[in-house]
């Protein structure tokens, strides 16, 4: 089985996503990893990479490719990015909301513990908020545009979590279990 996490920044698609790795034994990709390499490459903060990838399709194009590839030649991994669901539609669709205020609560400890450095250094959860609120309008565009979608609409998932108040185990645990009635 293939399971796609989508959802909000700070939701928590990273962490449950290796979780459930663990867990399953699944191989893991994250484009959000991959997103913030190819920002890094180019000497750019994952923001100013969103923002000039509104110019350009073609590293949406490349990360969505590679995504549809992946879902045509293997069966069972877990992926993690916005639009995996879209990439590859046979998958376990997930998404993963979260209150914004929280969302930019996680951000900002993740920061503080320089956990992704190529993101910019906030000042306060304030900042994260209005960056993640930023990010999330500037995908969206990009992703209407291009695609005819935007990521965050609930009816493209199988499963939706509100992992404001669940602990990432806790999400982990409520999809293994709604993937054990659908398998």
């Amino acid at each position: 089985m293939i399971i796609s996490l989508s959802g909000y920044p700070g939701s928590g698609k990273s962490t449950v996503g290796k979780l459930l790795s663990e867990a399953l034994g699944y191989k893991r990709y994250s484009m959000g990893d991959f997103q913030r390499t190819l920002a890094e490459q180019n000497n750019m903060t994952l923001n100013e990479w969103n923002t000039a990838e509104e110019q350009n399709d073609a590293h949406d194009r490349m990360v969505e490719a590679y995504q549809t590839k992946l879902g045509q030649e293997e069966d069972t991994f877990i992926v993690d990015g916005r639009l995996s669901w879209f990439a590859i539609p046979h998958s376990f669709k997930v998404f993963l909301n979260v209150d914004p205020d929280e969302g930019a609560r996680r951000i900002f400890e993740h920061a503080k513990r320089g956990s992704r450095p190529n993101e910019i250094s906030y000042k306060t959860v304030g900042e994260v908020k209005d960056k993640a609120a930023e990010r999330i309008t500037s995908e969206n565009k990009r992703y209407k545009a291009y695609y005819g979608v935007t990521y965050d609409n609930m009816a493209n998932f199988d499963l939706v979590i509100d992992t404001t108040n669940t602990s990432p185990e806790q999400v982990a645990q409520q999809i293994i279990d709604k993937m054990g009635t659908i398998a």
